[in-house]
């Protein structure tokens, strides 16, 4: 497609695959990092777990436009929950202030959400919430359109009672997956580890990444030959 025909003006959508799993003391929320408008990426490297509280995240899909402005009104309502209770809020109601707020407004907006966190009082927690606003509390949820190409997998390879780095290897290895498959899913892999001991965030290049059924090794880009000592003329 030539560049002309593409639409640069389209609305960012995060074309993505967002997960979340459950583990032995904790959760362990992925993500890709692709933002496309249209055909064409509009963000390579972007961060699709936002944080809510010290101790929630959410996942986000669909329009970037409307995950950010449901999450930063979930930030806003959970601080304010924060200071008149005296101690931080639970997963359950960072998650059942995103469903109020994405069933209430299902007419406009186009994101389906996947909240994640620990609390004293559950524990690591994942809640669903898809297109409609519908809640569901979840073992382990996927999302975005490279979800299609992992639900077979999730049967197979989930398991109850996964160590940490059990659960994190998994969620890296599904996002791959789908990136392998999923056209609007790729760049690199972001983790976000969430227990009683706080927060990790990791990060998983996309060179470092397996490599599956008749995928390509990663080409070198334009930029790397313009950046050599002495870079090749261009066969025009």
């Amino acid at each position: 497609m030539a560049s002309s025909d593409m639409d640069h003006n389209a609305p960012h959508s995060m074309g993505t695959t967002i997960i979340g799993v459950t583990y032995d003391g904790g959760v362990v929320l992925g993500a890709d990092s692709r933002t496309s408008t249209g055909v064409y990426v509009a963000n390579r490297a972007s961060d699709k777990i936002t944080q809510l509280t010290d101790n929630v995240y959410v996942c986000r899909s669909g329009s970037a436009a409307d995950s950010q402005v449901v999450s930063d009104y979930v930030r806003y309502f959970l601080h304010q929950h924060t200071i008149q209770l005296g101690q931080p809020a639970t997963v359950k109601v960072c998650a059942n202030l995103v469903r109020l707020l994405s069933y209430g407004n299902k007419n406009m907006l186009e994101t389906g959400l996947i909240v994640g966190g620990w609390d004293k009082y559950e524990g690591g927690k994942i809640y669903g919430i898809p297109l409609g606003g519908t809640l569901l509390e979840l073992p382990f949820a996927i999302g975005g359109s490279g979800s299609s190409y992992l639900y077979g997998f999730f049967d197979q390879a989930w398991k109850e009672g996964m160590t940490k780095d059990e659960a994190e290897q998994l969620v890296v290895k599904a996002v791959s997956l789908a990136i392998a498959r999923d056209g609007a899913s790729g760049g690199v892999v972001r983790t976000v580890v969430i227990n009683s001991e706080g927060v990790t965030r990791n990060y998983y290049p996309g060179d470092k990444l397996p490599l599956w059924h008749e995928e390509l090794e990663p080409q070198n880009s334009l930029l790397d030959i313009l950046n050599t000592a002495s870079p090749e003329p261009m066969n025009i």
